[in-house]
């Protein structure tokens, strides 16, 4: 089992001929997953990568009958392009642009809390359930079929994560990179939330950074509702206060934003803190091995 994606996924793509999306589409397939088909206006009735192409996602969900889409288009579209899905009857997008501006994810965030489809991204890898389906941009040979779910919002940091954990002797139910930016779709708490109701989950990393409070939500929900292990790392943790790092939503902005703070939070909430992300996967496996002892 898994979470959001898996092999029956029929997924379509936004800016399927452009060279990102013609890349990243290639390597999905390449993988297995199943891409049936792909967006770019004014295209549509022709063939890419031996795939249709369809002027609308209307087009291509009524066609396909798709219920994923990954979305590569300029940052500039890519909040049409979200809401576009999600009239389409979408239910998971994926929106691996960066650099949207925070206006747009405002109209989008509002937008989506009336439709049922579910955003993952912006700014994001994407999703990957190792053997079934790669809807993202992450490298599929570090993830190895297992039941540690990962949910971060580093991209770099999920692969890690997952590297550690395969290292360690497990392997990798879903992992989700959620994205860096101020304004989000799936948060780490809802991730979190669905891993835990997961059958095929056994235990659940999380990989968070300064900024915001998403990762303390998380914490504060794990310790009224956990069932499972949960290993926390947070990066940033030299970072100086009130300086950007890296993703546009990392920043401190008050007290519980810094590392420190939030890995507090984290311990007091019954997570597993580590202080290197190269202790996620010896630290999970003495947690999974505690809770299967007692």
């Amino acid at each position: 089992m898994s979470i959001l994606v898996n092999k029956n996924s029929r997924v379509i793509v936004q800016g399927f001929t452009g060279g990102e999306g013609t890349f990243h589409a290639g390597q999905m397939i390449e993988y297995g997953t199943n891409v049936v088909g792909g967006v770019t206006p004014s295209k549509g009735g022709q063939k890419h990568l031996e795939r249709p192409i369809f002027n609308t996602v209307y087009d291509a969900v009524k066609e396909t009958a798709a219920d994923v889409s990954i979305i590569f288009v300029p940052a500039a579209y890519c909040a049409d392009a979200i809401m576009e899905a999600a009239d389409a009857g979408i239910k998971l997008i994926v929106a691996i642009t960066e650099g949207i501006p925070v206006s747009n994810m405002v109209k989008v965030k509002e937008y989506l809390q009336y439709r049922n489809s579910r955003l993952i991204g912006p700014n994001c890898p994407g999703i990957i359930t190792p053997g079934e389906a790669k809807v993202g941009i992450m490298p599929g040979f570090v993830f190895k079929k297992g039941k540690i779910g990962i949910v971060s919002k580093s991209g770099t940091l999920t692969y890690e994560a997952a590297d550690q954990v395969v290292k360690a002797g497990m392997g990798i139910s879903t992992a989700i990179g959620i994205g860096g930016d101020p304004i989000i779709g799936t948060t780490t708490k809802e991730a979190v939330e669905l891993f835990m109701s997961d059958s095929e989950t056994d235990g659940i990393v999380i990989i968070g950074e300064i900024g915001g409070n998403l990762e303390a939500d998380a914490a504060r929900w794990v310790k009224v509702h956990g069932t499972k292990p949960v290993v926390g790392f947070i990066a940033g943790q030299t970072a100086p206060k009130g300086r950007k790092m890296g993703h546009a939503g990392a920043i401190i902005g008050g007290a519980e934003d810094t590392a420190a703070a939030k890995m507090k939070i984290l311990s007091e909430c019954g997570i597993h803190v580590v202080e290197s992300p190269a202790h996620i996967g010896k630290v999970m496996h003495d947690a999974f091995a505690s809770v299967t002892k007692s």
